[in-house]
């Protein structure tokens, strides 16, 4: 049996679009192959969720957004999942609506420990996770102020920019200042030069004049020297002269001076004058009575005491 080309052109076309639907909802994520379950979860903000997008457990597909309504008088949105049925929920199972940096969401499920299995077409919770805006707060914030500070801080630089500048105006005239200043310097110090080589010319000519003057000092203060001198030897002649006088009247015999020296008489006298004070003086020892008496004793009475005493 032949088949005819319309035949076969219509064959061709339910295949075609059979296997691109097929081909679709697996793209979706829809296997055809598995069973699965249907549970509900309740957001108030599904924050732009779709359909066909995926839910997972720890990181891997278990299922995907089924269907999405919105319950108007209730205020919320009501999303429909398609999990595996070999995922087994209980009633502490958290459905969380979370999302990537770019901007796709999908759902990330939760078990939890314990609690009762859920059935199909049961509720599970909700809850949002908190998205890339809600972290940026807090870093606005502080970036806000940080910009406010920068912006005080480049009000202060302008502000000391503007001081700078008066600064530099001021140090430019500066230069001219010190030109100036080092001009009377170099003027005062010409004058002050000049002052000094003036001053140096009279001294030198004071000087040339008082070397005569201090010629004449050195003359006389030379004679005055001799002077002084002379008078001193003639004085030390004198008192030579008068000495050997002295001395040749002593050597020459004819005075008591003279006779002191050369005679031995006053020598003996004095030596018997010594020996007859030495002999008083031991008689008045020995024999005190002799001189203490009242009217003293005879000379007889004294030569008999002295007999006695020999005897």
């Amino acid at each position: 049996m032949k088949l005819s080309k319309e035949f076969k052109v219509g064959l061709f076309m339910v295949i075609a679009i059979t296997l691109l639907y097929f081909g679709f909802n697996f793209l979706k994520g829809i296997d055809f192959f598995s069973t699965s379950k249907k549970y509900y979860v309740a957001f108030q903000n599904i924050d732009k969720l779709t359909e066909s997008n995926q839910v997972y457990l720890n990181g891997y597909s278990v299922g995907r957004v089924s269907d999405i309504h919105i319950q108007q008088r209730r205020n919320r949105v009501i999303v429909e999942l398609d999990i595996d049925s070999d995922i087994i929920l209980t009633d502490s199972s958290v459905a969380l609506l979370n999302g990537e940096l770019l901007g796709g969401r999908f759902i990330q499920l939760s078990i939890g420990s314990g609690g009762k299995a859920l059935k199909a077409k049961d509720t599970l919770r909700s809850e949002v996770a908190k998205g890339v805006m809600d972290f940026a707060e807090p870093v606005a914030t502080n970036l806000q102020t940080t910009l406010k500070n920068l912006n005080i801080l480049l009000e202060g630089l302008a502000h000391n920019s503007n001081q700078l500048d008066t600064m530099f105006l001021r140090l430019q005239t500066t230069p001219m200042l010190i030109n100036n200043t080092l001009r009377t310097a170099n003027t005062n110090i010409d004058e002050l030069g000049m002052s000094l080589k003036s001053v140096s010319g009279n001294l030198n000519e004071r000087l040339a004049e008082l070397k005569p003057t201090l010629a004449n000092f050195k003359t006389l203060s030379d004679s005055l020297k001799v002077i002084q001198l002379n008078g001193t030897l003639v004085k030390v002649q004198e008192t030579l002269t008068k000495l050997n006088q002295t001395l040749s009247r002593l050597s020459d015999g004819d005075n008591t001076m003279s006779k002191l020296l050369t005679e031995d008489s006053l020598y003996v006298n004095l030596n018997k004058l010594l020996l007859s004070i030495d002999s008083l003086a031991n008689h008045f020892n020995q024999n005190p009575k002799h001189f203490m008496a009242p009217l003293g004793k005879s000379q007889k009475k004294i030569e008999r005491d002295l007999n006695k005493q020999k005897e």
